[in-house]
């Protein structure tokens, strides 16, 4: 494969915008081009596809910064750097999506073998400036109970689509699964056994090695999470491959994954008929509401980390106050 220069970090790709490191390293490297390019294939595997391509546009954002003010933007100095978040923070962007500015800035940097500029103390104080004068308190979405979910389930129509929304908002909620776990489903991945449903999660935020994990799902009395997808498998004529999938006019299942938009979407559009805020939940809001409403009940907390396969009992703390804030409250009674 071709390893172009990259002194200035400028280049035309064919297939969108890289961060400069992965265009491999610089054609003075002594190791045969083959062993080059797997050593690129196992730098790139070092993150997430989606952490990537968050990186890729931040990069292009600060690229951009750079050009019109005519400084270099790799190696970028630590000046340009404190000047480019400052900026950022002038245009009201996030504390928190500045900081995944300058993880960008810095994972270039560092593949590319230049000395990261945003170690410099100019640019993590100006970061720390930016945090304590807007705040970095995230904007939660709104958990979707088991309440909640009975009643959106219900609210899906018999339809094809009806019928792999229903299933989704199920699963999605019983097992506690990211967005991305949604969508990484395989038919393959579940197992129906004495006493619910064994799902496997090849791959998952808190496991980018692919070590997969195993939950399982019990059936509903209310709103059945397993015969809700072996209904939608079924309707949709699905053996293998992707779980959930797009629907053609016709109506009709495809070959293609849903996209992560359109999890959203549909979280949001049955949201909406049981009469909730749909900008207030999200892809996110299944995930939470699993746990918060597992929480309300008295579950085990280490019961609920088999589920949702938090590493850390601290993360869990915060749902799990939340079902509590009113139980056994030192104000009952006093007034």
């Amino acid at each position: 494969m071709p390893i172009p220069e990259h002194n200035s970090g400028h280049w035309t790709p064919s297939d969108g915008p890289r961060l400069p490191a992965e265009i491999g390293p610089s054609p003075a490297a002594v190791a045969p081009t083959p062993e080059i390019a797997a050593a690129v294939t196992f730098a790139r595997a070092e993150k997430a596809e989606a952490t990537r391509r968050a990186y890729r546009t931040d990069f292009e954002i600060f690229r951009a910064w750079c050009n019109e003010r005519k400084v270099a933007e790799l190696p970028a100095t630590a000046e340009a750097v404190a000047a480019f978040i400052a900026f950022e923070a002038s245009r009201a962007i996030k504390p928190s999506t500045i900081a995944r500015r300058v993880a960008a800035i810095r994972y270039a940097h560092k593949l590319a073998g230049h000395e990261s500029p945003t170690n410099a103390e100019s640019v993590r104080a100006t970061l720390r400036g930016i945090r304590r004068t807007m705040g970095v308190a995230p904007i939660r979405k709104v958990p979707i109970t088991s309440e909640h979910i009975r009643a959106m389930a219900a609210a899906a129509p018999d339809t094809l689509a009806g019928l792999r929304d229903r299933a989704l908002l199920l699963l999605g909620f019983a097992g506690a699964l990211r967005r991305s776990e949604i969508l990484a489903l395989n038919v393959d991945d579940l197992e129906e056994i004495k006493g619910g449903l064994c799902i496997r999660i090849a791959r998952s935020k808190t496991d980018q090695e692919g070590q997969s994990t195993v939950i399982a799902i019990v059936p509903g009395a209310v709103a059945c999470p397993i015969k809700s997808v072996k209904a939608w498998l079924i309707a949709a004529k699905i053996t293998n491959g992707p779980l959930f999938r797009s629907i053609v006019k016709g109506g009709r299942a495809t070959c293609d994954l849903l996209s992560a938009k359109s999890v959203a979407d549909i979280i949001k559009t049955y949201a909406k008929r049981i009469g909730l805020d749909a900008k207030s939940v999200g892809g996110h809001s299944l995930r939470a509401g699993f746990l918060t409403s597992a929480a309300a009940r008295g579950a085990s907390i280490f019961k609920m980390m088999d589920v949702s396969r938090h590493r850390s009992v601290d993360t869990l703390q915060g749902y799990v106050r939340d079902a509590d804030r009113f139980r056994d409250h030192a104000g009952t009674g006093l007034l």
